[in-house]
């Protein structure tokens, strides 16, 4: 049988994506800050285009490794339906949230500005909440639809449109990710989130990714794990880990 690559070779590719995912999405918010100041409505939409192409193209690079989760809402979904086993997705969980806040200090320092500071923009809202749980049941919905009718070669680009989409359908510009909110904390520019919010905003995902579960199961209640282990790219899976066959979603805590 074959075997997934190496869980530390998986891992550093979450790492790394998770990390260019943080920079593209908070350094082209401070781009969008810097380039049309004062226009809100514009700068929202080059954050957005930025982050939906930037997303299509680290799928691509680091997908045929990992997955391409970049996400433990994705990983633990992934888990629960047997694609990969519920050891790797907690492994999965400490990369994914380090390379988004090393992403964020990255982009930080590549417009001059400190490395860390603390966002004060905050998001709590009950239509923030609420955003939050649509985006992520939309996410996870389309990444393992596409997984189910075997047409996982176009999930990156459709995760891309989506999260660009959603940027604008959804008051809270949809995080849709822990790990990312957690990142994102740590610039206090146009895409930041101050920590106050995060609480809020990890439940709605979580919560969000419960509910897609259910929505996958009764759209498509014969997903396997072989498809599950197409998500978000094809990618080998470790059929050896007797931990693979568990099922349950493991709670949450972009």
């Amino acid at each position: 049988m074959t075997t997934a690559p190496p869980l530390p070779r998986r891992l550093f590719a979450e790492l790394l994506g998770s990390a260019f995912l943080a920079a593209v999405v908070v350094g082209s918010g401070i781009a969008a800050q810097q380039l049309s100041p004062g226009q809100v409505g514009l700068e929202l939409f080059e954050n957005a285009a930025a982050t939906a192409v930037g997303l299509f193209a680290i799928i691509l690079m680091f997908g045929p490794v990992s997955g391409g989760h970049f996400n433990p809402v994705v990983s633990f979904v992934d888990a629960h339906f047997g694609g990969i086993s519920r050891r790797d997705a907690l492994a999965y969980l400490p990369a994914q949230i380090a390379g988004c806040i090393l992403g964020a200090i990255t982009a930080n320092l590549m417009f001059s500005l400190t490395a860390v500071s603390i966002s004060t923009h905050h998001r709590s809202s009950p239509a923030h909440f609420f955003s939050e749980v649509i985006a992520t049941l939309g996410l996870i919905v389309i990444i393992f639809a596409l997984a189910r009718t075997r047409r996982s070669t176009i999930t990156p680009a459709a995760v891309g449109a989506y999260i660009g989409a959603a940027y604008f359908f959804t008051s809270s510009t949809s995080f849709a990710n822990p790990a990312i909110t957690i990142g994102r904390v740590f610039s206090d520019t146009f895409a930041g989130i101050a920590p106050a919010s995060v609480p809020a905003f990890v439940i709605a995902q979580a919560l969000g990714g419960a509910v897609a579960v259910l929505v996958v199961r009764t759209l498509y209640p014969d997903v396997t794990p072989e498809d599950a282990a197409t998500v978000l790219l094809p990618h080998q899976r470790d059929r050896s880990d007797p931990a693979e066959a568990d099922s349950g979603l493991v709670a949450q805590g972009s």
